[in-house]
């Protein structure tokens, strides 16, 4: 299955939600203020949020009188090429340029960290990557056990030490352990703590420090992983963490769960931080790096 059949399957939640309203709109009208008032509407529901949602109407709008766009259908088209714009944002691969690379993955519990980790390792080990996974997260035995059944799974390697343990020696390990072994990535799971953000950022700082010290020039993404379904709470938890983390690219799992996956392109508009993978199933390969126009395409194709 390709990436657009496997998008428009994950999106049918939010597909199903959209597709009356949006049909309703786009078939046989013409452009006139009710098309654009009924069309926000539409995109807000679907979770753009105000924002965005009115952003893109009123490009829209512009595009229209310059391009003097006549019908709803040419309306569609365009919506289209200004919804792929706003996610056109920053890199859309991992940037993993020296080995090792380190991505510091971040993100509340109950996001589906660990598991996109995972995901992520498998993908990797695929395309041929020694990889190392870092149980960093030493507050929850349960995650460290996580790991070590994906790093098996995946056949990546694994450091970890003991519950409550100091995160940033653990790092200090398993950098370590990357450089003797040759690995080209190295995966690091962090708490996901929120309630405090003081602390957070204190130990992020901590681990951030390890990697400038023992890994100069390294490539390094911090990667914040969001539950789509949490739709804009989740845009309010990846402000937060932007502002404490320095976040540089977006994992959103569990697309397939919820009828407003329109929280893409909010995320990466109001953010301007690249979405760079999409969870839309609970197999490995449902986790996929996104690609922008496709997305589109599956959220408002005409049904």
């Amino acid at each position: 299955m390709g990436f657009f059949d496997k998008i428009k399957e994950g999106l049918a939640k939010t597909k199903k939600a959209l597709s009356n309203t949006l049909d309703a709109i786009f078939i046989g009208g013409e452009l006139d203020d009710d098309f654009y008032e009924e069309l926000t509407d539409c995109l807000i529901l679907a979770d753009l949020g105000v924002g965005t949602a009115t952003r893109a109407v009123e490009q829209l709008r512009q595009q229209a009188r310059q391009k003097r766009l006549q019908t709803t259908e040419e309306g569609r088209e365009e919506l289209k090429l200004i919804l792929a714009d706003m996610l056109a944002v920053g890199e859309p691969r991992l940037q993993l340029n020296t080995k090792p690379s380190v991505v510091l993955v971040i993100g509340v519990n109950g996001v589906g960290k660990t598991t996109t980790i995972g995901k992520i390792a498998t993908r990797l080990v695929n395309e041929g990557k020694k990889v190392l996974l870092v149980a960093g997260d030493t507050f929850r035995a349960a995650a460290a056990d996580q790991l070590e059944i994906w790093a098996e799974r995946s056949g990546a390697s694994i450091v970890r030490q003991h519950e409550g343990a100091d995160p940033a020696s653990v790092v200090f390990d398993g950098i370590q352990s990357a450089k003797s072994k040759g690995v080209d990535v190295i995966l690091i799971d962090t708490a996901g703590r929120l309630h405090n953000k003081q602390n957070l950022m204190n130990e992020l700082n901590k681990i951030s420090r390890i990697v400038d010290r023992e890994l100069p020039g390294c490539s390094r993404e911090t990667l914040l992983v969001l539950d789509g379904t949490t739709g804009q709470n989740g845009l309010i938890q990846a402000k937060t963490f932007k502002e404490i983390a320095g976040v540089t690219a977006i994992a959103l799992t569990k697309l397939d769960g919820t009828a407003k996956g329109g929280i893409v392109i909010a995320v990466a508009n109001e953010l301007q931080i690249p979405v760079k993978f999409i969870g839309v199933g609970e197999k490995a390969e449902d986790l996929m790096p996104f690609e922008a126009a496709p997305f589109v395409d599956a959220l408002l194709e005409e049904n």
